[in-house]
């Protein structure tokens, strides 16, 4: 989740928003195509899961900010 000090300074500044947003979605998919190319244990294919889904929460609050 993203914290205070982040979600002020998104609110604030567009380039650090549209920056942290590229960084997200490099992460998300980063993390996709680790899923896909691996062979991981249970435990750490829902602990990679759960940070992509995080991390989706975190660009829907980061897209809103933009609208």
């Amino acid at each position: 989740m993203l914290d205070l000090p982040t979600i002020n300074a998104c609110k604030s500044n567009p380039e650090i928003r549209d920056l942290k947003i590229k960084n997200i979605e490099h992460a998300i998919h980063q993390a996709e195509q680790m899923i896909k190319e691996s062979k991981m244990s249970e435990e750490e294919l829902i602990f990679l899961k759960k940070k992509i889904s995080n991390s989706r929460q975190d660009l829907e609050i980061l897209y809103l900010m933009k609208s």
